[in-house]
C-alpha cells in the first residue's frame, strides 16, 4: 500500500501519494467542475453560469491557497514542497510527472 491510508478523513494516508491525474495537476477534482461549468456556460450560451464558475474559480483558489495547501506542507513537509514545484496548481501539465526523476 503506497500510502498507508484511505481518502477517508479518519484514515490520511502517512506518506504523500501522487498517481493518476494527480501527476498533471494539484487539484484535478477542482478542475473537472470547473471544466463542467465553463463547458455548460459554453454550450448553453449563459452568462450567469460563466459567472457562477468565476464564483466558484475563485471561492476554489482561496479555499486552496489558505487552507489545503498549507495543511498538506506541514503534513508532508519536502515531498509536496517538490510536488507543488513540478505540477501546476490548476493548469494541467502536458506530460505526467514522475517522482524522482
Amino acid at each position: 500500500m503506497k500510502g498507508r491510508g484511505t481518502p477517508a478523513p479518519i484514515a490520511p494516508p502517512e506518506t504523500l501519494v501522487v498517481t493518476g491525474l494527480y501527476r498533471f495537476v494539484r487539484n484535478p477534482m477542482y478542475v473537472s467542475i470547473l471544466a463542467i461549468l465553463i463547458g455548460e456556460s459554453l454550450w448553453l450560451a449563459r452568462v450567469d453560469l460563466a459567472i457562477y464558475a468565476t464564483i466558484v474559480f475563485a471561492a476554489t483558489a482561496v479555499w486552496v491557497g489558505i487552507y489545503e495547501e498549507p495543511t498538506l506542507r506541514r503534513k508532508f513537509d519536502g515531498s509536496y514542497q517538490t510536488y507543488c514545484a513540478n505540477v501546476p496548481r490548476f493548469l494541467p501539465r502536458l506530460t505526467p510527472w514522475e517522482p524522482g526523476r
